[in-house]
């Protein structure tokens, strides 16, 4: 297991044109990977459709190809989504494992259990499979990663002992969120002994981009931290916590995430109660807890960019103008070449996809009330 409690999430990797997911920059990828080598950190974790299906490809060039295999740490994910007939599990893996350009995965997930999820890993027999390229040696540890309830959550624990870790979102403000009852799961991992792997620590950046009385209470606490850290170090502090991922995009992000993880110190009391405080001060505004995961676009009929929609309307709750303009300028470029949010037909889709439970169909109608 990693020493060192940051993990570098391939998901929100550099890119050289922000509308294209595929347009990783590589050069910038490569110095981010060099960089959080050097300063001690060694898990990487990517996934079959992260970055439309190129992010495997990245991480071979920008890691696999460049650095011993022993130097680093590398996880993946068997898309659960993307299992229709027999022979996709094994097609997939095999194609994962080419796309990487590794023998073996360190760490290796079935991705995204939630109900309907659980019901294909359970078709395929998808626990025996991974469980069965351990035994080949292609995978070293085997676990999943979850979006539901806790109940859910202790049947799988409960049926298959063999998976040795599970991947949880797990920050302050999802703490004690009633859909999303990250304690609760926190506590079944304890229970059942299963070394947690964080994820979505700040929520998309959400957790960056705080109301001003929540960042000048952060500041006010320690002014030597920038916003993300008290997120990132929120998560650490739980002895079960195996490891943090954040989905850096850019040097700058990787340089203060590995500035305070290097010798990481978890939360005081001090801080703990600071964190307490900005959790009132966020659930007191009305915001969509989106985190521009992406799910939700792959079907669209309406073309319709939700995450970036949402993330207006967030960035339109927080603003200490409110009669400001500018969210709406940002929202109708992209309506002048998307689907507006009125566009949407409630298909559905969207909120099958979503791992956060987000009744997105009602927050599109809310957007196109204040925006159009």
């Amino acid at each position: 297991m990693p020493v060192k409690k940051l993990g570098f999430g391939c998901m929100r990797l550099p890119l050289t044109d922000p509308e294209n997911q595929k347009s990783i920059d590589l050069e910038k990828f490569c110095e981010m990977a060099d960089t959080f080598l050097e300063r001690g950190f060694t898990y990487f974790d990517t996934a079959y459709m992260y970055h439309k299906y190129q992010s495997e490809n990245f991480v071979r060039q920008a890691l696999v190809e460049r650095h011993p295999r022993d130097s680093y740490t590398l996880a993946s994910k068997l898309p659960l989504m993307n299992l229709k007939e027999e022979g996709d599990m094994e097609r997939i893996f095999d194609e994962q494992l080419k796309k990487c350009g590794v023998d073996y995965f360190d760490y290796y997930l079935l991705h995204n259990i939630k109900k309907d999820n659980y019901e294909t890993a359970k078709k395929f027999d998808c626990f025996s499979f991974v469980a069965k390229m351990k035994e080949a040696g292609k995978i070293k540890h085997i676990g999943f990663s979850f979006h539901d309830t806790p109940e859910l959550l202790e049947e799988v624990l409960s049926l298959h002992p063999e998976m040795e870790f599970v991947q949880l979102q797990l920050n302050y403000i999802d703490w004690n969120n009633s859909s999303i009852q990250a304690g609760k799961c926190y506590s079944l991992a304890e229970k059942y002994n299963k070394p947690v792997v964080v994820m979505e620590p700040v929520k998309g950046g959400s957790l960056v981009n705080l109301p001003q009385e929540a960042k000048e209470l952060f500041k006010a606490t320690r002014p030597d931290m920038s916003i993300a850290s008290w997120a990132i170090r929120f998560a650490a502090s739980h002895k079960n916590v195996m490891v943090v991922l954040s989905g850096m995009s850019n040097i700058e992000q990787l340089l203060d995430n590995t500035s305070y993880m290097s010798d990481f110190k978890p939360l005081n009391l001090e801080e703990t109660d600071t964190i307490d405080k900005v959790v009132d001060i966020i659930n007191k505004t009305s915001t969509i807890g989106c985190t521009a995961c992406g799910y939700c676009l792959e079907g669209c009929p309406q073309s319709i960019p939700i995450p970036e929609y949402f993330s207006i309307y967030n960035a339109q709750k927080f603003a200490i103008d409110q009669g400001s303009d500018a969210q709406k300028v940002y929202y109708e470029n992209l309506a002048a070449t998307h689907g507006k949010a009125s566009d949407c037909i409630a298909c559905g889709q969207c909120e099958k996809a979503c791992p956060q439970h987000l009744s997105v169909i009602e927050y599109l109608k809310t957007v196109a009330s204040i925006f159009e």
